[in-house]
């Protein structure tokens, strides 16, 4: 029963990278069919498509009534973004903590997470709460998309998704392949990831809060890991801060505005007295370490990771 229910787990999350991928694909593609400018399409189908797997999780969690998965997915994905996501690449390529226009997103993200805390110290996010992260994710957008027709090599940076997305397809055929696995393949690994997550929580005797601070907050966190991981590999340790900060703003504003505007959200107990403290934690580590301007060395790697076990020990 256990072995099936991990299977079923890691079925779910592979279905739900290659489907958010997929469906990343074949929206670019058709925004390119339709003479979409690519500032839009990286900017809003690229930012939104590559968080449709934790956005499709929280809100089957929600709908089934797991809270602790809806938001353990969401500030466990945080706090591993941080922790996992910049330490990891570190040990093989210092990571520079400064980027051009990072400011104003690390306002956002610090803003978005005291917002979050705010309103998680209710003991639920409701509807309003959600169309208040969505407006704040508005201003976010409104600002990258004045900084980008302002700024030509920040234009140039944001118009280059194809850096993120290789083989985007040309024949419609295969486009709307990719759009057809994709819309169906999120909803089945999401049921899937939610599913298994459950029935491990119930077999380990744990809360499905743990399963989804730790595991489905894991799982969900692989594209960030491999795309820092391999950007690092290529020397190029740069782009991570900016996709740590831009992940983390997407994931409290986007996802957690769309799912209790769809769907209030009840905050288990240990979120809002525990992980949600170590996620403000991390996100102060973030704005400082980009204040300082200083590269997470190999030593810092490791001091990082070594962290993020320890939260994961505290957790379990």
């Amino acid at each position: 029963m256990l072995i099936i229910s991990f299977l079923i787990l890691i079925a779910g999350l592979i279905l739900l990278l290659f489907a958010g991928d997929y469906l990343v694909r074949g929206a670019v593609a058709l925004a390119e069919k339709l003479k979409i400018s690519p500032l839009i399409i990286g900017l809003t189908i690229v930012a939104f498509g590559t968080s449709a797997p934790e956005l499709f999780v929280s809100l089957k969690a929600a709908f089934d009534g797991v809270y602790g998965i809806a938001l353990g997915n969401i500030v466990g994905s945080n706090i591993a973004n941080v922790l996992l996501v910049l330490g990891a690449p570190a040990l093989i390529s210092p990571i520079i903590c400064k980027e051009n226009g990072i400011g104003f997103s690390l306002a956002i993200m610090s803003v978005l997470t005291v917002l979050l805390m705010v309103m998680m110290a209710t003991g639920a996010l409701t509807h309003f709460d959600g169309l208040i992260l969505l407006a704040v994710l508005s201003v976010f957008l409104a600002w990258q998309f004045k900084r980008a027709h302002r700024d030509r090599a920040a234009q140039n940076a944001y118009s280059d998704y194809k850096d993120e997305i290789d083989d985007v397809p040309t024949e419609n055929s295969r486009i709307a392949a990719c759009l057809l696995f994709g819309v169906i393949g999120l909803p089945i690994g999401a049921s899937l990831t939610v599913h298994g997550a459950v029935d491990i929580a119930r077999v380990f005797g744990v809360s499905e809060t743990i399963i989804g601070l730790t595991i489905v907050a894991i799982g969900t966190s692989l594209p960030e890991l491999v795309t820092t991981v391999m950007a690092a590999w290529r020397g190029n340790g740069a782009v991570a801060i900016g996709n740590v900060v831009g992940s983390n703003i997407f994931n409290i504003a986007a996802i957690l505005g769309i799912t209790s505007v769809l769907h209030p959200l009840f905050v288990p107990e240990r979120i809002a007295f525990f992980d949600m403290w170590v996620m403000a934690a991390a996100t102060a580590l973030v704005v400082i370490l980009s204040m300082c301007a200083r590269p997470i060395t190999r030593v810092g790697g490791i001091i990082m990771l070594a962290l993020y076990g320890l939260y994961i020990v505290l957790v379990l």
